[in-house]
């Protein structure tokens, strides 16, 4: 269900939106006058000692500069005597250190205040703080030996004469020792952290091969290994045309690209990091296939001359999902969810899937006293459950097998739980699929969602949330039209029912399971060709998080009868979609075929949010609109619903879509003279092909 970029991470970090805090948020149960309390205090005023520290952090530094200029400066002395002190002239020269010592030291200290060279950080230390190192000494060599020439000592001050000044070999060896003693010092930090720290904590980060021994790949590699918080550290590079050389700087040539598997294991290394354009595309689907075989990790890097236009950091990332929404996600708010879901019993169908799943998540941050998840399919029903029994204290999660459109078994469900809240997410939306299995699509999106709905007025429920699909609106495919039944019914109950029954229309959800996100991904892995049903097709496109706190803020916000939509901006182009996939994948322009295969069965160019004559309407979001069903009453679209009921197992699927024509005069099926036929809907042969470039 999850998208690709998000299999790997913990759920607890993905949601959006502020919620309440519960005892899961931060220590919870701490008594004030017991230890917690007292290893509180304590930890309060470690930190605000460190915070005095850091503030006073700049004179503690200038202190411990003084300390080492005295000692270089001593040194300085040393190297020009050899460390003889005894003998003459030692003790003339070294009383000239000791009557010099406070301006120099002084003069010292205040040049390398002024070119702060205690405002860093250590661990940041470049090439670039050695060349400013150097500066402040030189500075500081100048101006000594200048005040030292034209200041002279006074007269009362016996001194032999060949030493009247500083031997100048003083002032030379002491901007030299400054030079080496600090540079070392400054380095030993960064130098652990990037040689020493990953070999004594080999956990702590990720070993990868470099692909390229040309001048980027060292550039990049050496980049890598100087940023600790990439966790990601370069054992060497791989040659890709038999290059003879041993090193790259100070980066290893392990060997060439045909032999990546053997150096890999020789090497213990887990990433293989490709900078994009590297390879040709041949190239690069057969180190995809070596890659996947070997079970090492392949990413692909963006060029030097691409991270230029982006910010300083090394972008090694999976793609986020959020890239591909061509606007800001919709932050909504949380604090009426809250109040709703707190402390109650909650029913999510469809809880195995992408959206119900999400919901589940989402709910789960509230608090609720009762989560029933319910589903048919097993698998994922207990991925989900397990998943949330670790995060689910204080709630009681109940996973439940069960088909919505069983009404016995449903029914026993409503009479152990009686939940207050309910989100029906169960539904098929697959729409070449539907096309095929015209009477399941029926049994599952109108005869599930009415027994549901039933069930939640007849029980009392509090809120009941319908998730339908903008394919409802001037619907084409079997899958819309039963959805648009599906609306009406939940409005119509809802003008007879203390039940505050809404609806929220989606968009495409991106990442969701079978989406073309997903799709797109397994394709450009495999090396290409995407395909694309049509170069026109246009869809409003929605993130799995925005999806499902829309739902939650439906129910918040309802009081019965709204159909809410989130505005989505303006609708995407799928050949767009694909071709910011490839780009975000980091390969180039070009590396990666479109094909053109054919509008699909019950597919439309374009996808509406409203009918025309729906009544829009703002609500207390300002990215949440309220639409108005147009008027129906219960008793026709029960008796339509009927009719569908009679029909569905006797006549084939052409007649129950001439049903369904009757019942819903907006809906015009496409070009279904094929389907019925196919198990489903084959991919047609291609039509046009374009490159990603465009």
């Amino acid at each position: 269900m999850t998208q690709a970029a998000s299999d790997g991470r913990s759920r607890r970090g993905r949601h959006s939106g502020a919620g309440p805090v519960g005892p899961r948020d931060g220590v919870s149960g701490a008594k004030p006058g017991g230890q917690d309390g007292f290893l509180a205090q304590a930890c309060r005023i470690a930190h605000s000692a460190l915070v005095r520290v850091g503030a006073a952090r700049v004179w503690l530094l200038a202190v411990g500069h003084a300390a080492l200029f005295v000692l270089i400066y001593w040194l300085a002395f040393g190297f020009r005597l050899g460390f003889n002190f005894e003998e003459a002239p030692g003790p003339a020269v070294m009383a000239r250190f000791w009557i010099s010592l406070p301006w120099v030291l002084g003069l010292k200290v205040a040049v390398f205040y002024a070119a702060r060279q205690y405002h860093g950080w250590w661990r940041y230390v470049t090439f670039a703080d050695l060349v400013a190192l150097a500066r402040a000494s030189l500075i500081f060599l100048i101006l000594a030996a200048t005040a030292d020439y034209f200041v002279g000592e006074p007269d009362h001050i016996p001194v032999v004469a060949q030493y009247e000044h500083i031997p100048r070999g003083v002032l030379l060896l002491d901007c030299l020792l400054t030079i080496v003693i600090l540079g070392a010092l400054r380095s030993s930090w960064r130098g652990f952290r990037e040689h020493f720290w990953p070999a004594i904590n080999p956990k702590d980060c990720r070993w990868a091969l470099l692909v390229g021994t040309d001048h980027a790949a060292g550039v990049l590699a050496h980049q890598i290994q100087s940023n600790a918080q990439l966790r990601c550290r370069i054992r060497g590079l791989v040659a890709t045309n038999g290059e003879k050389a041993r090193r790259l700087g100070q980066i290893p040539i392990l060997g060439s690209l045909e032999d990546i598997r053997q150096i890999a294991q020789s090497s213990a290394a887990t990433d293989v990091l490709v900078i994009s354009g590297t390879l040709p595309g041949e190239r690069l689907r057969s180190l995809m296939e070596t890659c996947n075989e070997a079970g090492l990790h392949l990413r692909i890097i963006p060029a030097l001359e691409d991270r230029l236009h982006g910010d300083c950091r090394v972008p090694i990332r999976d793609i986020e999902i959020n890239d591909l929404l061509r606007r800001e996600p919709v932050r909504l708010d949380t604090a009426a969810i809250g109040r709703l879901l707190e402390a109650r019993t909650v029913m999510v169908t469809g809880a195995g899937g992408s959206i119900g799943s999400e919901i589940c998540r989402q709910v789960l941050r509230f608090n609720p006293k009762i989560l029933i998840m319910v589903g048919r399919g097993e698998n994922r029903l207990f991925t989900i459950e397990r998943e949330l029994k670790e995060q689910a204290a204080p709630t009681q999660l109940y996973a439940c097998i069960a088909d919505v459109a069983d009404s016995p078994r449903m029914r026993r469900l409503f009479e152990r739980h009686r939940p207050e809240v309910i989100f029906h997410a169960a539904a098929h939306k697959h729409v070449p699929m539907m096309e095929s299995n015209a009477g399941e699509a029926v049994k599952n999106n109108v005869f599930g969602t009415k027994r549901i709905a039933d069930l939640a007025d007849e029980f009392g429920a509090q809120s009941f949330v319908l998730i339908s699909t903008d394919k409802a609106v001037h619907p084409s495919s079997v899958m819309g039209v039963s959805k648009q039944i599906a609306e009406r019914y939940v409005h119509t109950l809802s003008q007879e029912s203390s039940t505050r029954f809404t609806v929220v229309r989606f968009g495409n959800v991106l990442g969701s399971a079978g989406s073309v996100v997903p799709i797109f991904q397994e394709q450009i892995r495999r090396g290409g060709p995407i395909t694309v049903t049509d170069p026109e097709m246009k869809r409003y496109f929605m993130t799995i998080p925005e999806a499902s706190q829309l739902v939650l803020q439906a129910a918040s916000m309802g009081r019965g009868g709204e159909i809410f939509v989130l505005e989505m901006g303006e609708p995407v182009r799928i050949v767009d979609l694909a071709r910011d996939l490839v780009r975000l994948s980091g390969l180039p322009d070009g590396a990666i075929d479109i094909r053109f295969t054919g509008i699909r069965p019950g597919e439309k160019l374009f996808e509406e949010l409203y009918f025309e004559e729906e009544e829009t309407l703002p609500t207390s979001h300002p990215k949440v609109r309220a639409a108005y069903h147009r008027p129906y009453t219960l008793g026709e679209v029960r008796e339509g619903i009927l009719r569908l009921e009679r029909l569905v197992d006797n006549v084939p699927d052409p007649i129950l879509r001439g049903e369904l024509e009757s019942l819903v005069p907006e809906y015009k099926p496409g070009d279904v003279d094929s389907v019925d036929a196919k198990a489903s809907c084959p991919e047609r042969p291609p039509v046009t092909t374009s490159r990603s470039g465009g």
